[in-house]
């Protein structure tokens, strides 16, 4: 076999070389270009998806009290960074947390590698891309899915409360639909947590300085993050919450 061959993971599936569609699941579904021949076939794909909401709901049903943690995959091992999501990991496993990323590399694999070797649930929830993103070696339960709003779905039902330690757009989308949940009480008391002051700092200036002062968002939908350098500072943030809510 070629270890150069391309492959995808397609939810449960994986394809290699010349099986590897040109496209991916979410393309197609969201794709409005082309023949008319997706007003057939989108009523069918909502039997897939269902699917992977029931796949995802049975494999999760029983976990611990979980955190979802984001972050950068452009993160090497040898970074502070990197380090700094290994340590949150494991606090958030000798706390007693499950420990949920998207279970790519980078900071994805960080928290999943300290979750793993403080001997706490690592679980990684992978997605379908156009370039192949296995899951880490970190990760000892793994879910593969095609479309993100399941695996956005996952995320949220699953965890007590979200991390975000240093991360581009994957990052900040998750981020501030977090935050749109709250703000709308979709969920309640869920605690958002920023690690890395630094990195975060100029967003929440902006948000101070920017959306709260032009009234696009009200003075107290700021508390609703939380920022800290110490991952044991974010744990106490999670478990205080967590026990609030009566979840442990």
């Amino acid at each position: 076999m070629n270890p150069q061959q391309p492959e995808r993971r397609q939810g449960p599936s994986l394809v290699r070389g010349d099986l590897v569609p040109k496209s991916t699941y979410d393309q197609r579904l969201l794709d409005r270009k082309g023949p008319t021949g997706w007003l057939h076939e989108d009523p069918w794909r909502v039997l897939r998806i269902q699917a992977e909401f029931v796949e995802g709901f049975g494999t999760l049903a029983d976990l611990p009290t979980a955190v979802t943690v984001f972050g950068s995959a452009r993160v090497a091992p040898d970074s502070p960074d990197y380090e700094l999501g290994v340590r949150l990991g494991t606090a958030l496993a000798r706390a007693g947390f499950a420990v949920i990323t998207g279970g790519g590399p980078g900071l994805m694999e960080a928290a999943n590698k300290g979750a793993m070797e403080a001997g706490g649930v690592s679980v990684g929830l992978g997605i379908e891309l156009p370039h192949e993103q296995r899951l880490n070696d970190y990760v000892n339960l793994g879910v593969e899915f095609r479309y993100f709003f399941v695996r956005k779905t996952m995320f949220t039902k699953y965890a007590c409360g979200f991390i975000a330690l240093p991360g581009g757009f994957g990052t900040l989308d998750e981020l501030f639909e977090a935050l749109t949940l709250v703000q709308t009480h979709k969920v309640t008391s869920f605690p958002v947590v920023l690690m890395g002051s630094d990195f975060w700092g100029p967003l929440l200036d902006w948000i101070r300085g920017t959306l709260m002062k032009t009234g696009k968002i009200s003075p107290g939908d700021v508390d609703l993050l939380s920022v800290t350098d110490d991952p044991d500072e974010a744990v106490r943030i999670i478990t205080e919450t967590s026990h609030r809510n009566g979840d442990r």
